[in-house]
């Protein structure tokens, strides 16, 4: 008896050609583990941008303690406005109580002081529309803003040093406290967007 004989029904049964791989899936050769997914080569996770620095997600603190200063300030310099309108008010209306009293030159020494008090309840009020502006920008803003704020936290710890300087040689520690929270301040604002982290933070990629 032949198992050879293709028609001998007690022969071996032919052998099946091997299944066809599926198809899209590219095939291993002999030895080699199957790779996971789909086929298709896993790219490798980028650690950062060019250059090898990853984006700064969140505000370095040194900069939001600056930015919360900005809005100290501002605060402050929206008091000193509003208290040099009510003082040119006050002397406005002293001028002009003093003419009706017939004291003579009293309405132009009035309208002397209201005119001082506006300019500078008008510059309380750029400078603090300014110390906010600066403070917004903060989380989108780029090398304009970090220069505008050191030149302005700069030019604060300079009026600020003067004011110590009055302070400590009028020997009242009242005349001390202001100016050298406001040095401080000023200190602050101007080193946060210098040092490194600062650096980065207005560096950043934008998208």
């Amino acid at each position: 008896m032949s198992y050879g004989d293709p028609n001998n029904p007690y022969g071996q049964p032919p052998q099946q050609p091997p299944a066809a791989p599926g198809y899209g899936y590219p095939q291993a050769p002999p030895g080699v583990p199957p790779q996971q997914g789909y086929g298709y080569p896993q790219q490798p996770a980028y650690p950062g941008y060019p250059g090898g620095n990853m984006m700064q997600q969140s505000m370095p603190g040194l900069l939001v303690t600056a930015r919360v200063f900005l809005f100290l300030i501002s605060a402050v310099q929206i008091l000193f406005a509003i208290i040099y309108l009510y003082v040119g008010a006050i002397a406005s209306d002293a001028g002009d109580s003093g003419e009706d009293l017939g004291l003579s030159g009293m309405g132009e020494a009035g309208d002397a002081v209201a005119g001082i008090a506006i300019i500078g309840a008008l510059i309380a009020a750029a400078l603090a529309v300014l110390s906010i502006t600066l403070g917004v920008k903060f989380s989108r803003g780029g090398q304009g803003v970090r220069i505008t704020t050191v030149v302005y936290g700069a030019l604060g710890g300079i009026l600020g040093l003067i004011g110590l300087f009055v302070g400590l040689d009028s020997g009242l520690a009242s005349a001390i406290i202001l100016p050298l929270i406001w040095v401080v301040f000023a200190v602050i604002i101007t080193i946060a967007p210098v040092v490194p982290s600062g650096t980065a933070w207005f560096n950043r990629p934008r998208y």
